[in-house]
């Protein structure tokens, strides 16, 4: 089950919404923990095991690392659960990937295992390390109602793709958490715009990115490439970020206030800047738990680097199982080194709008890496978008998606920047002064009820409604 499924719409949030507010307040965490395994394990039955064992797991890891236990004893439960998360996703998610690589290697022939990737699992392995690491570094206080554990590890709105939540963040949320109209009334909004994003925006760039993805590389025109390449750069921004803005969304309707996960990351200007607004729940991730305990860039140079490349290594991998998405990490790695020791001295010296094409370039080459199935493909692309190959530069086709797509591609481009942003406001504080705010709250209203509408619409008639490109 997905947010962007008619099932989830209108079966499954409004019957767990009525549920909730209905019940008593010291009921509601275990309804919510109940809901949450409920959409787990809605088509995958057997896969909320895996989550239950690994919610056992870290429970009893956090509490051999509360403050109160011996040095070695917190340790050795530190040591467990960075273990225990590590191999569940060696095992569901890099099995295959570690077997073909060593057949590959050393020409044998085991077997590969083909073992199904369980819902969320990169995302809940990882927040349930988190709190475990941070009731060790005394951080947060350990948890010792394994249901309230279970409903933060589990909590629906942010299982399918994020954004990561630190236990410290929802720690008294949990506990007591504030519900009124306001919040629920934002939590509506926001979810629609993220539902918005999904629906009406990354689902139509994706089926303009799959149609030039899945061609042969000498189909391709010079066109083609930049066309596609602009598609999925701007459908896995609205892909993801219409998640997050769902996650939130939900959060608020069940009184959760979770941490922005996206901060218009098109508008920066150099790559640095674009992972401290992209994903930034991850990025944080990884710099708390990896690259400061490596040490940063507290021990030099040469230390600094080779830290650099081990979290972008890892931050690859992360993505997928494939040695292309290990090679998106370590060029990103590569550029945000680059421009910590030249580069950025050199950007600084130029004009704004050169730094943003400079982004905008390093940045659409990295996800052509991203979304290509091999290494051969992916240089062949990017040869021929800067007219390296013997492909022709325009056809009939290219024409065709240029004919299909502009007006999507447009409004993309559009609303991934701050533009809207900045004209909400603005009409905001001319209504305020106009108008009274019932009139402004109704016309508001009138403007997400319409976008709720046409998103029902889409799913109800499109044929293209995918769970994901690629699954965590």
């Amino acid at each position: 089950m997905v947010f962007s499924s008619l099932v989830f719409l209108f079966v499954f949030l409004p019957i767990v919404l009525v549920l909730y507010y209905l019940s008593g307040k010291k009921y509601r965490n275990y309804l919510l923990l109940l809901a949450s395994l409920f959409f787990y394990a809605w088509g995958e039955p057997t896969y909320v095991v895996i989550m239950l064992i690994s919610i056992g797991a870290n429970y009893l890891c956090g509490l051999l690392v509360d403050e109160k236990r011996a040095d070695k004893v917190r340790v050795t439960g530190v040591v467990i659960s960075v273990i225990f998360n590590i191999c569940m996703l060696g095992v569901f998610k890099y099995s295959g990937f570690f077997v073909k690589n060593i057949n590959a290697a050393f020409n044998t022939s085991l077997p590969v295992p083909e073992i199904a990737l369980p819902l969320g699992i990169s995302f809940f392995t990882f927040q349930a390390m988190s709190y475990v690491i941070d009731v060790y570094r005394k951080d947060a206080k350990v948890q010792k109602n394994i249901f309230d554990l279970s409903l933060y590890i589990s909590l629906f709105p942010q299982l399918v793709a994020g954004p990561i939540v630190r236990y410290q963040t929802v720690a008294d949320q949990i506990e007591e958490r504030d519900h009124n109209i306001i919040k629920f009334g934002d939590g509506v909004r926001r979810f629609i715009i993220g539902l918005g994003k999904k629906v009406l925006l990354s689902n139509s760039l994706g089926m303009l990115a799959d149609s030039v993805f899945g061609m042969q590389t000498y189909q391709l025109t010079v066109v083609s490439t930049w066309l596609s390449i602009l598609a999925y750069s701007l459908q896995i921004f609205f892909d993801f970020s219409g998640y997050s803005d769902m996650a939130i969304g939900l959060g608020k309707m069940f009184g959760f206030e979770f941490l922005e996960n996206f901060n218009y990351p098109y508008i920066s200007q150099s790559a640095s800047e674009f992972w401290r607004r992209w994903h930034i729940s991850l990025g944080s991730w990884f710099r708390d738990y990896v690259y400061f305990p490596l040490g940063g860039s507290r021990r030099g140079n040469v230390r600094t680097y080779i830290n650099l490349f081990i979290v972008w290594f890892l931050t690859g991998f992360w993505h997928g199982a494939s040695w292309t998405f290990i090679a998106w990490g370590l060029y990103f790695g590569l550029l945000i080194g680059m421009e910590k020791s030249y580069l950025g001295k050199l950007l600084n010296k130029v004009p704004r709008f050169v730094r943003h094409i400079y982004l905008l370039l390093v940045v659409m080459i990295g996800w052509v890496f991203f979304r290509a199935d091999s290494f051969s493909y992916s240089i062949e692309f990017i040869k021929n978008m800067f007219f390296m190959g013997t492909n022709v530069i325009f056809d009939g086709v290219a024409a065709s998606y240029i004919n299909d797509y502009w007006f999507v591609l447009v409004l993309s481009m559009i609303f991934c920047m701050p533009i809207i942003d900045w004209f909400r406001r603005k009409i905001e504080v001319a209504n305020d002064k106009i108008l009274e705010s019932n009139v402004s709250y109704v016309l508001n209203s009138v403007v997400y009820t319409g976008i709720f509408l046409i998103v029902i619409f889409k799913l109800v008639n499109s044929t293209y409604n995918p769970f994901l490109y690629f699954r965590f």
